[in-house]
């Protein structure tokens, strides 16, 4: 897809507050400093409509984007970040599941993982968490630049075995920087719209 117009439209916490459109809706999810913001800038063409924050832990609320007036990315709350009061994370992680599992114009989860290391805990809970749900899954290892291209092969098995991966979720090996899996992704969340 070639972007051209990008608004973020709201920052939502509740369903009364989500867009009206009816448009596809591709929610992304990932850890606190996974690369979620730098994902989406490098996607829709920008620096910095999404803010990359050196702290983690910034975004909390959803934050809709809506792309070329087709569809939505919606940025969710990182997760598994530690310097958040529990009680904050138990308000993120309800809004985070009322929205996921309740809202008919998401088409998918496009969950982030970083290619270097093995998913972790909170990676797992919410890969079992989307699939418990029937929720459609596209997996985004990024960093992939960090990485020798010869070891990517090893570093995917290492991340679908860890996820428990059913076959049909695509998982696409994406850098940020160098726009490694841009093309592919792209058409991985057009065919799900």
């Amino acid at each position: 897809m070639k972007v051209h117009n990008v608004e973020m439209v709201i920052s939502a916490v509740r369903p009364d507050q989500y867009p009206e459109d009816g448009l596809p809706e591709f929610a992304l999810a990932g850890r606190s400093n996974v690369g979620k913001s730098s994902f989406i800038n490098r996607m829709i063409g920008r620096k910095a409509l999404a803010r990359i924050s050196s702290k983690p832990g910034k975004t909390q609320t959803l934050n809709f984007y809506k792309i070329e007036e087709q569809l939505f990315f919606v940025d969710v709350p990182g997760y598994g970040y530690a310097k958040v009061s529990k009680t904050e994370r138990e308000a993120w992680g309800k809004m985070i599941e009322r929205y996921i599992t309740g809202r008919n114009e998401l088409k998918a989860v496009v969950q982030i993982v970083d290619l270097r290391h093995p998913p972790t805990a909170d990676d797992r809970m919410m890969y079992d968490f989307l699939k418990h749900y029937n929720i459609p899954c596209i997996v985004i290892a990024t960093k992939a630049d960090k990485i020798p291209k010869g070891k990517w092969d090893k570093h995917k098995k290492v991340v679908k075995e860890t996820l428990d991966m059913e076959k049909n979720d695509p998982l696409i090996v994406f850098s940020s920087e160098k726009g490694i899996g841009f093309e592919e992704a792209w058409r991985t969340i057009e065919n799900k719209m």
